[in-house]
């Protein structure tokens, strides 16, 4: 399992190096468009949607992200949504355990969910490809020092009612890996480029990591209340899309605002 999703980590991480900075940007939009619609299946399986439904909430999605991209929507408001949608809306679900079947509710849900993320990819990769990169590398090293920490240490269990396997001790390994890697990254920039103190880098770590962990833990209850393991079968190892960027959900989009209201 585990030589599974190595394998799997390796040849995405060169599919995105080689998408990223090789496609023009008509071409990375149309990336991360196709990422969306393969996230709005997988979210349209969790919903239970029927296959018309699906239809219809993909087409949807296609022509609301399409008017938001052509149009010039201003992405700040998307952004805005998300941030207080991951930060006060899902807590407040996830401890209360709402199951919410209300095939509507969800498709609104999924949007809040998956749009503001592929507009972010849009935004910081316009910015610059290696800022996305940086962004999206903080939730992997994350999660690569939760997995790790919690299967060696892990004891006290962070949320069993929703994803039995993560601890406290995996928390605390992310908080420290990716506190590390921010360091590293940090003095690496700072003889290149303007780089904010570590009294700012420091505490939007925490900040960070806790947007991811909510971020895959949200994703683990809905799954729950699907009834599924995963969201798809996409990805050997690691089950479907949206397995793979539950944490970028909730972590990309504050990443854009942040970058566009303050550079």
């Amino acid at each position: 399992m585990l030589k599974s999703r190595i394998i799997t980590a390796v040849i995405l991480l060169l599919l995105l190096l080689l998408v990223l900075f090789a496609l023009p940007g008509s071409g990375w939009t149309l990336a991360v468009m196709l990422l969306v619609m393969q996230g709005v299946v997988e979210w349209s399986r969790l919903s239970k949607l029927t296959r018309a439904q699906t239809f219809i909430y993909a087409i949807l999605t296609l022509l609301f992200m399409g008017a938001m991209i052509v149009r010039g929507f201003p992405h700040q408001w998307a952004y805005a949504v998300s941030i207080l949608f991951w930060v006060f809306i899902v807590p407040v679900w996830m401890v209360k355990g709402f199951k919410v079947e209300n095939r509507l509710a969800m498709c609104l849900t999924g949007w809040a969910v998956l749009l503001p993320t592929g507009l972010a990819m849009l935004d910081l990769r316009s910015l610059s490809p290696w800022l996305l990169l940086l962004a999206m590398s903080l939730v992997w090293v994350a999660d690569i020092g939760a997995y790790f920490s919690g299967r060696r240490f892990g004891k006290h269990k962070l949320a069993p009612a929703i994803s039995p396997g993560k601890t406290w001790e995996g928390v605390m390994g992310a908080v420290l890996c990716t506190a590390l890697y921010a360091l590293i990254v940090w003095y690496g920039m700072g003889s290149r480029f303007v780089v904010p103190s570590l009294a700012i880098v420091l505490p939007a770590i925490l900040v960070w990591v806790a947007l991811s962990v909510i971020g895959d833990l949200f994703e683990s209850l809905i799954k729950r209340h699907a009834g599924v393991k995963d969201s798809g079968s996409l990805l050997p190892g690691h089950g479907g899309l949206l397995d793979r960027i539950d944490a970028l959900t909730s972590t990309l989009p504050l990443a854009a605002m942040a970058l566009l209201t303050w550079g």
